[in-house]
């Protein structure tokens, strides 16, 4: 299921993509980059609001919070689902099965109900390895007999409480649990990509994969099972509809849709051993990139991942590599935040020693000074290949849970370079015209001086040495729960993916 709708492209692969025997790809599509929760929503309830009778509408989500408010003034998400699905559009949703009583359990059991008490069908999907989450957020829209409105999106925004908030970040008023210096409403930077042509199809194989999985969803916990007969859950999904043709071309920019899947039994059918082609195509960029890196990262572990940044910055002594990541973990008590920290020192520590002050970390803040949360998964090298996804820079994300990223090559460079100067132009205060942001060779410096500027929202960012007692616990901790490795045996242990 890889490739089925595949175009006659005129256009070669790009060098900067992974071969298309590995991961395939589209030219002829128009992604545009949803920067912050609200103007994803928005745009969100426009194009859901188009729907009509007969249309189909699929997605899949880490957490779906039914109260969740798309605008000051509604809808929520579960009136959005339910009023398209009662007037006829045809709606699916796969959504990830947590631990009882623990992180989404809830939550995403409610929003399932609604879809599927309105005439949707919504799936609760706990087919993952032992210990991981199905990570990918996605949502399709097709419109019958009008495929060029078809359009999806992918990225790191849940439709879910703390993910409206806007430019001047002044957080959510429906809050997520955070650590408290986030303050009570924290602000959240977060993005989304739009996608339209033919990758659409692709974005839709995604889901139809995960659907079509033999495996029943309740395959792990009796206890589920039993639930699950009790509220008529069905253990599998119903066939889905007939597929319509793949979207036609409207723009220029090329498009590969990267994936991760973790080796596990009983195996993914489309991917026997796991996909890790998020981890492959990263570092085929890194392996090309000649003068800027730039990354915002929920994240940032792991000295693995790491390595392949580090042996970026050892090779080429012009390149230069930027991360923008949150102040302070999520949960940053005495048990969970020491082995965020570990593994993220680990990685800073990697990329410090390989590049010296051509590195650099920096966190954000809002103008009262109150940190922003940086939920964001971008990554945008040499003005020439950009992401944006669900997956983090580290091992869990890379090999462990499921995730999925949409690179993006623009024939004219445009998109990457306008999407980076939109980022830069906030983070740093100044205006998207300004000429410095255009400069690449001098992206270090111009960081470095904003650094406590007027209108900057910059720190510089160094993660805490533990004390060597802390580490003891805190990086075994780190290895086994929180970046756990999803690779198959004969890879664990190496830098190949």
């Amino acid at each position: 299921m890889d490739d089925p709708h595949r175009c006659c492209e005129p256009e070669q692969v790009s060098d900067w993509f992974l071969p298309t025997e590995e991961r395939s790809w589209t030219s002829g599509n128009i992604v545009v980059p949803h920067i912050h929760g609200a103007n994803y929503f928005a745009r969100l309830l426009e194009v859901v609001g188009a729907t009509e009778p007969g249309d189909r509408i699929f997605l899949t989500d880490w957490r779906g919070d039914v109260d969740e408010k798309m605008t000051d003034d509604g809808p929520t998400v579960g009136e959005l689902v339910e009023s398209a699905s009662r007037r006829g559009v045809e709606v699916r949703a796969l959504l990830w099965r947590s631990h009882p009583g623990k992180l989404n359990s809830e939550e995403n059991d409610h929003l399932g109900a609604v879809i599927n008490e309105s005439g949707g069908e919504a799936l609760l999907d706990e087919r993952v390895r032992r210990g991981g989450s199905h990570h990918q957020k996605l949502f399709v829209v097709r419109r019958k007999g009008r495929p060029e409105e078809d359009v999806a999106f992918v990225g790191g925004i849940d439709l879910c409480h703390g993910r409206r908030d806007d430019a001047d970040h002044a957080g959510d008023p429906q809050a997520p649990p955070l650590d408290k210096r986030y303050g009570p409403t924290p602000p959240w930077h977060d993005a989304m990509a739009e996608i339209r042509g033919p990758a659409v199809a692709h974005v839709l194989d995604t889901f139809a994969e995960r659907w079509d999985d033999p495996t029943p969803l309740d395959h792990r916990n009796p206890y589920r099972a039993v639930l699950h007969r009790m509220v008529r859950m069905p253990r599998h999904p119903e066939q889905l509809p007939e597929r319509w043709d793949p979207p036609p071309e409207v723009g220029r920019h090329q498009v590969q849709l990267l994936r991760t899947y973790p080796a596990k039994r009983p195996a993914y059918p489309f991917a026997p051993e796991g996909d890790r082609t998020i981890a492959r195509g990263y570092s085929r960029a890194f392996e090309r990139a000649r003068r800027l890196i730039y990354i915002e990262d929920q994240y940032f572990w792991s000295a693995v991942v790491a390595d392949a940044l580090a042996e970026a910055l050892r090779r080429q002594p012009e390149l230069r590599v930027i991360a923008v990541v949150p102040r302070y973990p999520e949960e940053d008590s005495r048990v969970s935040g020491p082995p965020m920290i570990y593994g993220q020192r680990l990685a800073w520590e990697a990329l410090h020693d390989a590049g010296g002050d051509r590195f650099a970390m920096f966190d954000l803040e809002n103008a009262a000074g109150t940190p922003i949360y940086v939920h964001a998964k971008v990554c945008v090298v040499d003005d020439h290949w950009m992401t944006i996804g669900s997956d983090n820079l580290n091992l869990r994300s890379w090999t462990h849970d499921s995730e999925l990223t949409c690179a993006v090559v623009d024939p004219d460079d445009e998109l990457p370079r306008s999407t980076r100067a939109t980022l830069w132009a906030e983070h740093l205060g100044l205006p998207e015209d300004d000429p410095r942001l255009s400069d690449l060779d001098r992206a270090m410096d111009l960081w470095a001086e904003r650094v406590g500027a007027p209108d900057s929202r910059i720190s510089r960012h160094v993660p805490t040495a533990l004390p060597a007692r802390t580490r003891l616990w805190a990086g075994a901790a780190y290895r086994t729960l929180y970046d756990p490795d999803g690779r198959p045996r004969g890879l664990r242990g190496t830098t190949r993916f």
